[in-house]
């Protein structure tokens, strides 16, 4: 039997954060995570992962207070499933995908939602996995949907008129990021040093409270791209990723 651990206040600071392990040049985004989650407990964030040494996990909080441009009432919202490596395949995605389920019907949640996408895109939920499960399309932007299960005939979650816009003003190359991925810290800093070295100008706008996160203009789960004022995607970059989407 699967043995997993739900991250509390008491054992945060001593467990490891799946997503980022073992990577030392990511410490600093992990200790930001961490505090993070710490902050969100409150609100009822939820990161449970597999007792091992691997990238396996689900996590997800209420939709009121999720750092995510979608209104919502009483639904649980996913922000993160992730099964890699040699963990795929042994129904580890199905047990924790179905405690998540199950603990948002003892909560008395209305239901649970996430996003995924028509086209398979990085950072976002495989699909055909949640709709195996139930799921189904209650609103879209683009290739981006919003899958949800609904548990009774509540009204259902939907983007913020401001994500639809997909667009902003500025011309300039900008990235939205928040702390929600350990990843990010690294790379920002990382693009700030490609920049200044290629004489580029970035833009770096950090959704740093749900105000933000609830107003963003455009889909997002932790990282957006903007150019020429449009919408580009919701991929982490780095240097060299950067320069090839230049080129």
């Amino acid at each position: 039997m699967n043995e997993y651990i739900n991250l509390t206040l008491e054992n945060i600071d001593k467990e490891h954060l799946c997503c980022a392990i073992g990577d030392p040049k990511h410490q600093c985004g992990v200790d930001n995570k961490k505090e993070w989650i710490k902050n969100k407990i409150k609100d009822g964030h939820v990161f449970r992962k597999l007792n091992a040494r691997g990238k396996i996990f689900i996590e997800y909080e209420p939709i009121e207070t999720a750092w995510v441009p979608i209104n919502g009432k009483n639904y649980e919202y996913i922000y993160c499933l992730w099964v890699a490596g040699s963990f795929k395949g042994k129904g580890i995605a199905k047990e924790l995908l179905e405690y998540a389920i199950n603990d948002a019907k003892e909560k008395g949640m209305s239901g649970i939602c996430t996003l995924t996408s028509k086209k398979k895109k990085p950072f976002i939920g495989e699909k055909k996995f949640f709709e195996h499960y139930g799921f189904k399309v209650i609103d879209n932007i683009g290739d981006y949907e919003l899958l949800a299960l609904q548990f009774d005939n509540a009204e259902l979650p939907k983007f913020n008129d401001s994500a639809r816009t997909m667009k902003i003003e500025d011309k300039a190359f900008t990235i939205y990021y928040s702390n929600e991925c350990p990843y990010v810290e690294y790379e920002v800093k990382e693009l700030t040093k490609y920049a200044k070295t290629n004489n580029l100008k970035i833009n770096f706008i950090k959704i740093d409270t749900l105000e933000k996160a609830k107003n963003v203009p455009c889909i997002f789960n932790n990282w957006a791209n903007f150019y020429n004022g449009d919408f580009l995607s919701n991929t982490i970059l780095n240097a060299n990723s950067l320069k090839k989407l230049i080129k």
